[in-house]
């Protein structure tokens, strides 16, 4: 039994011994202790209750303070409860400083704070970085199309990096000042011959205004000659006035074919009245005869005016038959 509670004794100290140890980071406390850094225990202890990782805050602490960095505890532990890198931070701050760049703690607990690296951000600064563009088709006033790639050197602007446009916006604007620039050229000819003049006006426009970035020069990196979009534009409107042609061609035809079975069936209206008058002439002569206006010797003589006329027409009409048979056989 008295093995048995003692063993139970011994493990329990160890437990606590444990807890302490993670409660009370004693050999953090030793570290900052020779790094000449003031960090109190109950400082610590109350790290870890307010659930701030000690080692982060004395680790960057010492960095900081081996680099000449005046900062405390206090400052560190509430840019972490902010949610900000406090290694990165520490990072750039000794970056800035040794290479003698304006930038305080808030500054950068600032930019860290709105997602931007500020330790990458410091190295821009430092070591400028160079973007490429994609390739930007323009055309110029000849009508040939230009295919340019350009590479765009910036440096970062510390000032503008809490709400300073990002490099799609450097991007955006280099490509429209390349667009607008070939095609204010005359012919596709002068921009081959010079194509340092598109960076220069691009460059002269200052496009990094109101962005993160300081635009240091835009190379132009390559210069392709693309497809005559002018001779396929006149080509496209030639044919698409030849189909306006045509269909107005057609709607003219379409309305003489309209117009010709119009007049069709307005002769035949006509032939149905005049076969309808002539039915009418049957009648009129009978009604002749019943009121006594026609004689039977004036119905004979009509009548025999009538087969003058026919005959005298049938033989107008063989004649000209006649004439043509004869006229076949010679």
């Amino acid at each position: 039994m008295v093995s048995s509670s003692l063993l139970i004794l011994v493990l329990g100290g160890i437990i606590l011994f444990f807890i302490f140890l993670y409660f009370v980071p004693v050999n953090l406390w030793i570290t900052a202790l020779f790094s000449n850094v003031k960090v109190g225990l109950i400082e610590l202890v109350v790290m870890r209750i307010r659930k701030v990782p000690p080692r982060i805050v004395v680790d960057s602490l010492i960095t900081a303070t081996k680099a000449g960095l005046n900062l405390t505890t206090g400052e560190l532990e509430t840019h972490y409860l902010a949610g900000g890198n406090v290694p990165n931070v520490i990072r750039a701050l000794i970056s800035a400083d040794k290479a003698n760049i304006s930038l305080g703690f808030k500054q950068a607990t600032a930019i860290d704070l709105a997602g931007r690296d500020v330790f990458q951000a410091v190295q821009i600064s430092v070591n400028p970085k160079v973007i490429t563009t994609p390739k930007v088709a323009a055309v110029a006033a000849d009508g040939i199309q230009l295919i340019a790639v350009a590479r765009v050197t910036v440096r970062a602007s510390i000032s503008q990096l809490v709400g300073g446009a990002g490099e799609d916006t450097i991007l955006a604007r280099v490509g429209e000042g390349i667009v607008s620039s070939i095609g204010s050229a005359k012919s596709h000819k002068e921009v081959l011959e010079s194509p340092d003049k598109i960076s220069k006006l691009v460059l002269s426009r200052g496009l990094d205004a109101g962005t993160a970035f300081e635009i240091l020069s835009i190379d132009i990196a390559d210069v392709d000659v693309g497809a005559n979009i002018g001779a396929k534009l006149q080509i496209d409107q030639a044919t698409a006035d030849l189909k306006v042609a045509e269909a107005k061609a057609e709607e003219r035809r379409a309305m003489a074919v309209a117009l010709e079975q119009e007049m069709k069936a307005k002769a035949q209206e006509a032939r149905a009245k005049v076969i309808e008058a002539e039915a009418e002439i049957p009648k009129g002569i009978a009604d002749a005869f019943v009121k006594g206006n026609l004689g039977v010797m004036d119905y004979y003589k009509m009548q025999n005016v009538q087969s003058d006329t026919d005959m005298r027409q049938a033989i107008s009409g063989s004649g000209k038959s006649s004439s043509g048979s004869t006229g076949e056989k010679k």
